[in-house]
Order: C-alpha cells, then structure tokens, then sequence
C-alpha cells in the first residue's frame, strides 16, 4: 500500500502542484500522505497564477503552496514518485538510482503518457494539461485505494 507519494515535475509551480490537489481531492480521508517538489523548483513560488485559475474553475484550490526542490530525502521517503516526463524519471534515476523500481510516468496507465508542461502558455494550454492530469489521476486511482 502507497502511504507516501511524491509527484515531480520542472518548476514545481504548474504541473505537480495541480496535480498534488487532485490526487488529494480524490483520495482525501484514505490517510495518505501526497506532495510534489520540481527537479528545477522555482523553490518558495507559489503555484502558477494560471494553473490556479484553472483548478479553481475546476472547482479546487492550493493556496498553501510553496515550490520545493526535489532531494533524495523526499525521493527515499516516498512510496511511490510520479513524474510528467520521461526526463523527470531520467533525473531522478541519476539522483537516487535506488528509487527507480517505484517511479513511474504520472500518465502511465495512459500508454505512458507524457504530461507538457504549460508554463509561461496561455489558458487554454493549462486547460489542456488540467485535462491530462485530471485523466492520469483517475486511472492511478484503481491502484491506490
């Protein structure tokens, strides 16, 4: 069972963040504990302005949210590691190669898809990605329940 999990992206401002506040809703009261840091953290930023439009359209929030760099501190203590790109899962495999067996595509279930990253695009391309996460969190949901 999956007690702790971390979900990684670039910037830890757009992707992981948004994807932290869905795996949340969906999962809240199952005593789990979920986070998200970037491998590039644009390190005390709150979550994109954008990317929070859209989670609120969606009707979700993150206020709380503060970037954090991934460390192996996290990356050890993590059940499981979900990343947006096959890049992230190439990162993280150089900083503990030891966490490999239980890092996997945020999109896996998805025919390992790769989530873009909308950083610095207009809204409909946070949409977009709104969508992706949104579609990569329900089909995670069958294995972490």
């Amino acid at each position: 069972m999956f007690k702790n999990i971390l979900i990684v992206c670039v910037g830890n401002v757009c992707r992981s963040p948004a994807a932290e506040a869905l795996l949340t809703h969906r999962l809240q009261g199952k005593g789990l504990s979920i986070s998200s840091a970037g491998i590039g953290a644009l390190v005390g930023n709150p979550m994109d302005k954008t990317a929070h439009e859209v989670l609120q359209d969606n009707g979700l929030q993150h206020t709380s949210h503060r970037a954090r760099q991934v460390d192996s501190e996290m990356l050890h203590n993590a059940d499981l590691i979900l990343a947006m790109e096959q890049s992230h899962i190439a990162h993280i495999r150089q900083m503990a190669p030891e966490v490999h067996g239980k890092t996997f595509l945020m999109g896996k279930w998805l025919d390992d898809m790769e989530i873009p990253d909308p950083y610095r695009q207009s809204k409909p391309a946070f949409e977009h990605v709104h969508s992706l996460l949104a579609q990569s969190v329900e089909s995670w949901l069958p294995y972490l329940k």
